[in-house]
């Protein structure tokens, strides 16, 4: 199962790696223009008093990944405890990843939608829809605000357990001054107009930045069950030496007793 997982998170860091550049771009323009003077205002990031919250939840099909399921239904746990004052059925819950679908239903709540089979393929087109589904909503006012649990992905070694409001979102205008304009903001001629450049580029990046999240928790999960099966190892290998001292010391210990009976056999 290690080598298994070992395979599997080395695909999955190979499909973050070669995310990274379109994303790191489009950040990048977004971050440009909105610093380059634009008075652009959208509903993406309107804040309303919260009536009603929508959850994504983010684990993993199968077990056998250490803590990684249940710090997911901690965080999950936490999350609905802040969100108490509400009634429950003004919480939709979104679940990818069969374990945490089967801890929902546990907490006494139900499941909105859950997906199935997309924690262990990624798949861009259905988690692009369901950005968009929850974009459109968010428009309508049939919630008011987004919120995603999920891993995020350092290195093999490390994983964040991760909170992270989706929306409303939050648009930074802080211009970079000195050298740091020069590298950071470069000089764009926007055409048509930057409110129409943004108002096309931010539902685009809603959209990759969920995919994201979901290739985050798919390396962070094989990530995991590399250490949790490593770990098991090591223990089997732990138990099989200390058996074996205690077998050795048996099997001495009745040797000892038959040459005891042996010399005693001989002296009588």
């Amino acid at each position: 199962m290690k080598m298994v997982s070992a395979a599997k998170l080395s695909k999955a860091q190979r499909n973050i790696a070669g995310m990274l550049p379109y994303s790191n771009a489009m950040h990048h323009i977004l971050r440009s223009v909105l610093s380059a003077g634009s008075d652009f205002e959208t509903s993406l990031a309107k804040q309303r008093a919260v009536e009603r919250v929508a959850i994504v939840v983010f684990s993993s099909d199968s077990s056998l990944a250490g803590s990684f399921n249940s710090n997911v239904v901690k965080e999950l746990r936490k999350t609905l405890g802040a969100y108490a004052h509400i009634p429950k059925e003004k919480i939709f819950i979104y679940t990818i990843g069969k374990k945490v679908f089967e801890a929902t239903g546990k907490l006494g709540y139900v499941v909105a939608r859950n997906f199935e089979g997309l924690a262990a393929k990624p798949d861009y087109d259905t988690l692009s829809a369901f950005a968009g589904a929850l974009i459109e909503q968010f428009n309508a006012a049939a919630i008011d605000r987004v919120e995603v649990i999920y891993h995020h992905f350092k290195s093999a070694g490390s994983q964040t357990l991760t909170r992270e409001t989706f929306l409303p979102l939050t648009l930074s205008a802080q211009a970079a001054s000195g050298e740091a304009a020069k590298k950071i903001l470069p000089d764009y001629i926007v055409e048509p107009s930057a409110d129409e450049v943004l108002a096309e580029l931010l539902p685009k990046s809603l959209k990759l930045k969920l995919y994201t999240m979901l290739l985050d928790s798919s390396a962070s999960e094989h990530a995991a069950r590399v250490i949790a099966m490593q770990l098991a190892t090591d223990n089997a290998d732990e138990l099989i030496n200390d058996l074996t001292i205690e077998y050795n010391k048996s099997r001495q210990q009745s040797i000892t007793s038959e040459l005891l009976d042996i010399i005693g056999g001989s002296m009588r």
